[in-house]
């Protein structure tokens, strides 16, 4: 019985951890990928509203550690010293923050793995401590918890973006294969990713990926993001249903990993859309690698290494809206309505 409690405790102590990610991502990246690239179309006539709101949402994006440490330790219900101090110490260890030369520099979300590696530490401090301070608690836990639980995230980030580096590799590797199959498989690799603590985008800007490469990475997490929202838009309301594919399906990472079969449906949209990138030419930068249809980074990307016309843009609005909504359709049909593989309840978020 002790062991069973101890188990349940542990599962529900990481889908917290998780959880508090996934809401923490759409806090800080939501805003940036709705409004971006709209602010920027408006750079050239009005730049006193665009230029400012760029930069509010861009840096709002690098507070993602501290949102998701909040959210976590809310998740346990802490108390807001608790809460805050989980933030900060989150945020020193997520390698969003920078010191160098006595300035301090904040720029980019961070690394997520090392964000739920150091929200992990922190929680367990303020766990193991309890209330050994006593009416001291106010004054130690913060220092205790950002100096030991954000110092040892900050001493483990290098090993940690290790990890990342050799992931890189092997999608690297995926790029010399034949089009097509490099198009399925990078499709794929990058969808799992979106859904993983692992960054998508860092992923795609470390190892430079470009061309057909870029394109395919940027529809398979489109038909991932399509799926995933289609196929819970019953349990979760059109708001969060949206948040899928206008902000990030990232958002389910705790669903995913709770339910691994849940990656099925989401790896074969990517297949099937990272095949038609490759086929239809579809490609862009590592800047725009990543993002799939997010503040329509993917699709402006791909248009600008297009020919210029209303041709590749009904060309783009079929592959990045007409195709994966049906696509979305389909899969909840083929894995829900048909098979009962899995449930729309499986995809459950509570906001």
């Amino acid at each position: 019985m002790t062991e069973s409690k101890e188990t349940n405790g542990l599962k529900q102590g990481t889908l917290n951890i998780l959880n508090g990610i996934g809401l923490g991502v759409i806090a800080a990246l939501v805003p940036a990928a709705i409004l971006g690239q709209l602010m920027k179309a408006l750079l050239g006539v009005a730049p006193a509203f665009a230029q400012p709101v760029i930069n509010i949402t861009t840096f709002t994006q690098s507070l993602l550690a501290a949102m998701a440490g909040f959210c976590a330790a809310y998740l346990f219900q802490m108390n807001m010293i608790q809460m805050c101090s989980v933030a900060a110490a989150a945020m020193i260890g997520s390698g969003a923050v920078t010191f160098k030369n006595g300035l301090i520099m904040v720029a980019g979300t961070g690394d997520v793995i090392n964000i739920g590696l150091t929200i992990t530490l922190a929680i367990l401090l303020i766990k193991l401590i309890g209330n050994k301070l006593g009416s001291y608690t106010t004054i130690l836990l913060p220092i205790i918890v950002l100096v030991v639980g954000g110092g040892i995230g900050l001493l483990i980030l290098p090993y940690v973006k290790t990890v990342t580096t050799f992931i890189g590799m092997i999608v690297m590797a995926f790029t010399k294969l034949q089009p097509l199959l490099m198009g399925v498989l990078i499709g794929m690799s990058f969808a799992a990713m979106i859904v993983s603590p692992i960054s998508s985008v860092g992923i795609a800007v470390a190892i430079g990926l470009t061309g057909v490469a870029s394109g395919a990475a940027n529809l398979g997490i489109t038909g991932a993001a399509y799926t995933l929202g289609i196929m819970s838009y019953s349990v979760n309301g059109m708001g969060t249903t949206l948040a899928h594919f206008i902000g990030t399906p990232k958002i389910q990472m705790a669903n995913m990993l709770e339910k691994p079969k849940l990656f099925v449906p989401v790896l074969l949209s990517s297949a099937l859309s990272g095949l038609l990138a490759a086929i239809f030419n579809l490609q862009g930068t590592p800047n725009s690698a990543g993002f799939g249809f997010s503040g329509l980074i993917g699709p402006l990307a791909a248009y600008a290494k297009m020919t210029p016309g209303w041709g590749s843009i009904i060309l783009l609005t079929v592959l990045y809206v007409v195709y994966p909504v049906a696509l979305g359709f389909f899969m909840r049909w083929l894995f829900i309505d048909r098979l009962s593989f899995a449930q729309a309840e499986d995809l459950r978020l509570e906001v």
